[in-house]
């Protein structure tokens, strides 16, 4: 076999290879002799059917056997030979397999770019020193009187005011009442100021008295979650029916009790409090790893394999797919679809492709590998976090090879980003202004 490689990027290659007339007669004279073995030809006993007879049978069959051989046998060593770190599947054109001719074939291949090395040390790192306030541990105690309380009857008569929970019956008047989307809706519970269904719709009930029939004129965005009513100037016909408000519980030790195992409302608040912080300090680490990715790529330049950047964006669509489908939502449901939702996710799929490779580089680079105790330390902390026996993870790992080695390659390009980290220095700083809002509110205990 000769192989010879032509380069059409970092990324991209053609492999020319040629495989001698004899290889290729004796693969064809192997087949016929096992074809023979076992074919069934009418008029000639099991193993004495001539060649020639079985050639006139199968011969396109045994060609495409053949060929399908060859290829098996000598793209493997020619990738292997030629040092291609092959990402993807090949793109192969093999010319037909015939007696007495050599077989040629071109595939073209895509493939991990050849980086120099990485300067990794000497960043000059900041990290956001985020701490939970006791305002916001007061914010998360009045989600959970929200979440706790109930709603009541007004006790006096009165116009409904926002922070009101209205009943009201609606459907679309006029020319808005063709929409199929503006059906009548009865007994629907919407907390005025809420935005539900649109905030100007909201606005326009405050006044309502219980039993008041109006019409209201509200125009729905461009980008309005249901495509039906996208950009539509939108007539409704509003019944309110009753006003209610929200009572809610004293801030208190009776309060902390219905909450679950709290002994106290100073207990409560440290539990908040410890889950705040862990939120922050999450994110003080991920903003930490983003600039280190982001001072890395600055200092080396590669392309990346477009197989790789498709195949992440595929994972990330499929995610977003099973996040909405466990609100029983579908892409359609937030006006978009798979190709748009691809668009979205394509530039994000090529910073996190060439993460991977970054990183791939500095484990090879530094010839790191994995200690033991890592290993097992994630493994524990995944049986702790899904309350689930050691041993069962273990084994979950154990008897799937493939899935062993991607959690290892995972853990070890968390360690490259260790390494990184320990080369450079890293000072506390107090966060911008804009940070300061913090990370999304920790879940209620």
């Amino acid at each position: 076999m000769q192989a010879t490689v032509k380069d059409e990027s970092p990324v991209k290659k053609v492999i020319h290879v040629e495989v001698p007339a004899e290889t290729v007669q004796e693969k064809l004279d192997d087949a016929y002799r096992e074809l023979q073995k076992s074919a069934r030809v009418k008029g000639f006993r099991p193993g004495k059917a001539p060649r020639s007879v079985l050639e006139g049978m199968y011969k396109q069959d045994v060609k495409a056997d053949v060929t399908q051989a060859l290829l098996s046998e000598t793209l493997p060593k020619a990738i292997s030979d030629a040092g291609i770190k092959m990402v993807g599947s090949p793109s192969i054109d093999p010319q037909p397999v015939e007696r007495g001719k050599p077989f040629v074939y071109d595939a073209t291949v895509e493939c991990i770019p050849e980086i120099p090395d990485v300067e990794i040390a000497g960043l000059s790192l900041k990290k956001n020193k985020y701490v939970a306030s006791d305002a916001e541990i007061d914010k998360q105690i009045e989600l959970l009187r929200k979440n706790m309380g109930h709603l009541a009857p007004l006790k006096e008569e009165r116009p409904a005011k926002e922070g009101d929970f209205v009943i009201i019956d609606y459907e679309g008047a006029g020319q808005s009442a063709l929409l199929k989307e503006l059906a009548r809706t009865e007994d629907f519970t919407l907390e005025l100021g809420s935005g539900k269904i649109l905030k100007d719709f909201d606005e326009k009930l405050v006044g309502m008295k219980a039993g008041e029939t109006k019409e209201v004129e509200v125009h729905f965005p461009e980008d309005y979650s249901n495509a039906g009513l996208s950009g539509k100037d939108v007539t409704f016909s509003v019944t309110l029916k009753e006003i209610r408000e929200q009572i809610l519980p004293e801030v208190d030790d009776e309060f902390v009790k219905d909450l679950g195992d709290y002994a106290s409302l100073a207990a409560l608040k440290d539990s908040i409090r410890k889950n705040l912080q862990d939120g922050y300090d999450k994110r003080a680490e991920q903003e930490l790893e983003e600039q280190i990715y982001r001072a890395l790529l600055d200092r080396v330049d590669f392309q990346v394999p477009e197989v790789l950047v498709q195949s992440e964006v595929e994972s990330m669509v499929e995610d977003a797919e099973r996040t909405l489908s466990y609100r029983n939502m579908s892409f359609e449901d937030i006006n978009t679809s798979r190709e748009q939702m691809g668009e979205r996710y394509a530039e994000p799929a090529l910073k996190q492709v060439r993460r991977y490779i970054l990183l791939d580089k500095i484990i090879e680079q530094e010839k790191l590998e994995l200690p033991d105790e890592i290993l097992e330390e994630s493994i524990a902390n995944m049986a702790a976090s899904l309350r689930q026996p050691l041993d069962s993870i273990r084994t979950y790992y154990e008897k799937d090879p493939d899935r062993l080695d991607m959690l290892k390659h995972t853990l070890l390009q968390k360690e490259a980003v260790k390494k990184v980290r320990s080369l450079g220095t890293v000072e506390e700083v107090e966060p911008e202004l804009e940070d300061k809002d913090g990370p999304e509110p920790a879940e209620a205990p």
